[in-house]
């Protein structure tokens, strides 16, 4: 993870064959489990810690390319609008350099500490 500013963040992971389908090419659920983690680890790095304890609320994916087994994802993710209590951010996932999905998400932000 590594943080942009307050509104942008790159999220990597290393693939590996259990990541696969039946054609050998990166799982869709696979790829959608990346996305709604790297939505928290890029607020992480954005240096909104405390919203690691919100929730997903709307999660969209759109499939753009097949993505293989061996090179690492990238995810770069971008905070569009925050309100009192959502945070709306879309993302695009690539594989050298190759688009491979791309994301949007609605993210409830985690309660205050009392």
């Amino acid at each position: 993870m590594r943080g942009l500013g307050e509104k942008k963040a790159h999220v990597a992971l290393e693939t590996r064959t259990s990541h696969r389908n039946r054609l050998d090419t990166l799982h869709g659920g696979f790829l959608a489990a990346f996305a709604d983690h790297a939505y928290f680890g890029a607020l992480w790095a954005m240096g909104h810690q405390g919203q690691v304890n919100g929730v997903t609320i709307d999660l969209s994916m759109q499939y753009l390319g097949a993505g293989k087994v061996g090179p690492d994802l990238l995810a770069e993710v971008e905070l569009l609008r925050e309100t009192g209590r959502l945070m709306f951010l879309r993302m695009l996932i690539t594989q050298e350099g190759e688009p491979v999905a791309a994301s949007t998400a609605t993210l409830r932000k985690a309660p205050k500490a009392q």
